[in-house]
């Protein structure tokens, strides 16, 4: 890899490019989010009022929620919203808007989903070290063996399994409905979503560690009589973790769709019930609000892992 000198107006401009990239994706997820939403079978004021509702009623609702308005002044009137911060206002819950809903709930979403990345990196990286030490023997056939079951088995099928064995079975952790705040109450939910991504994760850190332990700087630490553990996580691990961040951060949008199952198989309340409330609600601003909090942190998990670069890797450079 090239090096090339970092100075502080090639890092300003790099960071300013990201960042102008970051806000049209949002842009374009806005726009997107707003098409896709109104393609969704069912009529709001239906859901609202139900099909026995007199005309005028009906009528009088659907100019409330300004639905008789044509689609582009509604999507100006959500882009102004989504501008003033506070993404429109709930149809079912009058008179809050939906920043304010997703606020009261986007923390216990934002742990899960961070404490299942934890899970998922706990798991990947030992296994993966492993497996690339030991290419082609027993260990690491069981290592891609664990990886695959992660793979093939679904969240929807894994979390009540675990919640069986664990929870009614062995009564080692809560059952779905138990207090969310405790912290035994969090790790059947974050394994259930983290197992996926930690196959993910186990065979990037696998493949990534093959590369970097054919190069001549590991060969010279394996010739000077180190340990394997300090051959592999002090000078090899480092240099291949780029290519798993970038498998991480991009995985990290599918760690926010798994805690909707989680949360609603562990009864936790979160983003993915919202969002799931306001889908069968047909309550548009709500399910617009919650896709695009999970867009905009999607891209901005991805934007943070471009700039860390640099930090785990001393050989990039920005130009």
């Amino acid at each position: 890899m090239a090096v090339v000198p970092l100075g502080l107006p090639n890092a300003l401009r790099y960071l300013l490019v990201r960042i102008g990239r970051a806000v049209a994706t949002v842009f374009g997820v806005v726009t997107l989010v707003f098409l896709m939403v109104r393609a969704i079978p069912g009529d709001p004021v239906d859901a609202i009022l139900g099909d026995q509702a007199a005309p005028e009623d009906r009528a009088a609702l659907r100019r409330a929620l300004e639905l008789d308005r044509p689609v582009a002044e509604q999507y100006l009137t959500f882009v102004g919203h989504v501008a003033d911060g506070s993404l429109g206002y709930s149809f079912r819950k009058r008179g809050q808007s939906v920043s304010g809903l997703i606020a009261q709930v986007l923390p216990a979403t934002l742990v899960l989903a961070v404490s299942a990345m934890a899970v998922a990196w706990l798991i990947a990286i030992p296994l993966g070290a492993v497996a690339a030490l030991y290419k082609g023997r027993n260990l690491d056939r069981a290592a891609s063996t664990v990886a695959m079951l992660g793979i093939a088995i679904p969240n929807i099928w894994l979390g009540p399994l675990l919640v069986l064995l664990f929870g009614v079975q062995l009564r080692w952790l809560p059952l779905p409905g138990d207090d969310p705040a405790r912290i035994e109450a969090l790790i059947l939910p974050a394994f259930t979503v983290g197992t996926a991504l930690a196959a993910i994760l186990m065979r990037q850190t696998r493949a990534s560690l093959l590369e970097v332990l054919d190069q001549q700087y590991i060969v010279a630490a394996w010739a000077r009589g180190l340990s394997p553990a300090r051959v592999v996580f002090k000078h090899a691990l480092r240099n291949a973790l780029l290519p798993v961040m970038t498998v991480g951060a991009a995985q990290f949008g599918a760690i926010l769709s798994g805690t909707v199952i989680a949360e609603k198989i562990f009864e936790r309340p979160g983003l993915g019930l919202l969002f799931l409330e306001g889908f069968f609600d047909r309550d548009i601003p709500l399910v617009q609000g919650c896709v695009l909090v999970i867009a905009v942190i999607y891209v901005a998990v991805n934007l943070l892992v471009d700039l860390a670069y640099g930090l785990v890797d001393p050989r990039v450079r920005l130009s």
